[in-house]
Parts: structure tokens; C-alpha cells; sequence
């Protein structure tokens, strides 16, 4: 157990150092939800035993992630979770477009 916590731990710094800056703040994790939101998903954040720390149910477009995350876990999650959702980027609005485009950047960066 103590090796799955260390890489979760990894993870989250790698995200971190490649998210082109991007402070872990609540307005950031706002616009991220924002993202999934205007593709149609719903976010709850829940209690659960999520061993990955989320749980997607695509044909309801569902994303639950564990509620006890801190910000920085809550966005690590998202930005790694993203690229497995069905988003079509003409539908977003601008803002949540160039929100997209720098999150997608950094997963490609990783």
C-alpha cells in the first residue's frame, strides 16, 4: 500500500509542474468543472471506495470523485480524467476552450 500512495503522491507533483503555472486554486478547479459541465457531465463529489479516486459513469455522464480530495487532489483528478471524456470542444464556450486546450497540453506534456 505504502508504493500506491507514493505514486498517487508523484502523480499529483507531475501534474503540477505541468500544468503550464497553473496555481491550484478554487477558480481553476471552477473552470475545470465548467469544462465537463458544458459537455454535459454532472460532478459529485462523494464518499466511496474509489481506489483511483474517481468513478466515471459514461452512459449517464456521470463523474463521482471522492469528496475528501483537497483542491489540488480535485484537479489533479480532472486533469487526469479528462482525456477519457467525451468532449466536443465546439460546444464550450471560449473561455472553458482555452481552459481545455491548456489542460489537454499538459496531459500530452506528462
Amino acid at each position: 500500500m505504502p508504493y500506491c500512495f507514493t505514486f498517487v503522491v508523484f502523480k499529483i507533483h507531475h501534474s503540477l509542474l505541468t500544468i503550464d503555472g497553473m496555481k491550484y486554486t478554487q477558480n481553476i478547479l471552477d473552470k475545470i468543472e465548467r469544462i465537463a459541465e458544458e459537455a454535459g457531465y454532472v460532478i459529485r463529489y462523494e464518499r466511496g471506495n474509489f481506489q483511483s479516486g474517481y468513478c466515471i459513469l459514461q452512459a449517464k455522464k456521470v463523474i463521482v470523485l471522492n469528496k475528501f480530495f483537497q483542491t489540488e487532489g480535485r484537479i489533479n483528478t480532472l486533469v487526469d480524467l479528462m482525456p477519457q471524456l467525451d468532449i466536443n470542444f465546439d460546444a464550450l464556450t471560449h473561455e472553458s476552450q482555452k481552459m481545455y486546450e491548456e489542460v489537454m497540453s499538459a496531459e500530452a506534456n506528462k
